[in-house]
């Protein structure tokens, strides 16, 4: 294992080990932003160094999904960091590289699917059109975000978690199902284990959408 390869592993690992910290703690306690904080700069490291390694491969399904992890990251802590409404460089520049996410990942669909194989670096066409529309519906957030000068109370902590849940949901599914499941005992790969941390990311981010945008404790916030 290179050296890089090995910053991506050990940085994810401790990304995913505190972004389900930061999910389950109670929302702006220490413990939550202690987590939050630490998910953030480890994930950006793994965010990297994993798109990185698939250049090298190349791999262009791992390159999207490092580069959008990336974005989702960044654009999810800078929401929850900014208090007041406010527009700068930064909100003009995410939904310009999520556009370009999103149709690189439609790019390398249309040519799986016009390959001899239906393959592009090994997969189909549709984790490439997966990926290619979240980051087609990230980008039109984002413009809507820039019409409106910024995002308020409820949106604000919803955009917040979406992103920072998507972003960990990935990290978690690389870990689990994808390649970092090549680590676990093969009785356990093929059981239904290694899915339920997926699930439970997918579940606790439903929940805390939920209460930010149908309860009353985010409306100020």
């Amino acid at each position: 294992m290179s050296p890089l390869m090995l910053l991506h592993v050990v940085t994810g690992t401790v990304a995913v080990l505190a972004g389900a910290i930061a999910l389950f703690a109670t929302k702006g306690s220490k413990i939550h932003r202690a987590a939050g904080n630490t998910f953030f700069a480890f994930m950006m490291v793994m965010a990297i160094t994993g798109a990185i390694v698939a250049l090298q491969k190349p791999s262009m399904i791992t390159f999207l999904a490092g580069v959008f992890t990336l974005y989702l990251v960044a654009t999810s802590w800078v929401t929850i960091r900014r208090i007041a409404p406010k527009i700068g460089v930064f909100e003009v520049v995410a939904p310009l590289v999520a556009l370009g996410i999103g149709v690189g990942g439609i790019w390398f669909g249309l040519e799986a699917l016009q390959s001899v194989l239906k393959l592009k670096d090994g997969f189909p066409a549709e984790p490439y059109f997966f990926f290619g529309g979240l980051a087609l519906v990230a980008a039109a957030l984002d413009i809507n975000l820039l019409i409106h000068r910024g995002v308020r109370g409820h949106h604000r902590i919803a955009r917040h978690v979406w992103r920072m849940c998507l972003a960990l949901y990935i990290a978690t599914g690389s870990l689990f199902t994808g390649p970092g499941a090549r680590a676990f005992p093969e009785s356990i790969r093929d059981s239904f284990l290694l899915s339920v941390p997926e699930n439970v990311v997918a579940l606790m981010m439903v929940f805390w959408l939920a209460r930010a945008m149908f309860t009353q404790r985010f409306r100020d916030a």
